[in-house]
């Protein structure tokens, strides 16, 4: 089973890009369920007290969505979804404390072995300035408190994470320049890249010239 994943910090039209590809090559996608995730709003408005059990409750959602979804299918060229499932350590690592975060830890190097790895991960790489105004105009409440410093934060979360990764190709994507929604060329570039080039196991900066 070919298996896509595109990632990238909040803001960054990760799901956007996924849902155009799939389109474009009548593919399964799959995104990330997180909208009736009771935690999140707590967690926005008090980050000591709910992080925790929101980060439990992505791990097991995260999990059994992906279980279910990366299945073969016999109609869908491959599978693309808007996250991985260490996705969850990254996010894990920034919000727990060290105590709880030990615990998680076992629990997700449990379920991560029964998980596929995918066939191309892709970052894409937005500046922090951008993100903060593609969050403002999605208006949704509980994002609008995100700070800066918190985007940051997570963004060095995901480069952290790429220095140990090694076993799949990994595309770290500029998205400075690129408007994939409005731009047709654009889009076709990352269509390219993405699904229609071949690329070997470790990490590729790449900056597109267009």
């Amino acid at each position: 089973m070919q298996f896509y994943v595109i990632e990238g910090n909040i803001g960054v039209g990760k799901t956007t890009l996924v849902s155009m590809l799939a389109e474009r090559y009548q593919s399964k996608a799959v995104f990330e369920q997180f909208a009736n995730n009771p935690f999140l709003p707590k967690f926005y408005d008090d980050p000591d007290k709910f992080a925790f059990p929101l980060e439990l409750s992505f791990l097991a959602d995260r999990y059994s969505q992906l279980k279910k979804e990366l299945t073969p299918d016999l109609f869908s060229p491959f599978v693309i979804s808007d996250y991985y499932f260490p996705k969850s350590l990254i996010f894990a690592r920034k919000t727990l404390a060290d105590d709880e975060f030990h615990l998680y830890l076992k629990l997700f190097n449990i379920i991560l072995s029964q998980l596929p790895i995918p066939t191309v991960y892709v970052y894409l790489h937005q500046q922090t300035p951008q993100l903060l105004e593609n969050i403002k105009q999605r208006g949704r409440d509980y994002e609008q408190n995100i700070s800066e410093d918190y985007l940051r934060s997570i963004q060095d979360g995901y480069f952290d994470y790429f220095k140990h990764t090694h076993s799949f190709p990994l595309l770290v994507i500029d998205c400075k320049e690129l408007d994939f929604v409005e731009n047709s060329t654009h889009f076709e570039y990352l269509a390219s890249i993405i699904i229609e080039s071949k690329h070997a196991p470790g990490v590729q900066y790449i900056t597109p010239q267009l």
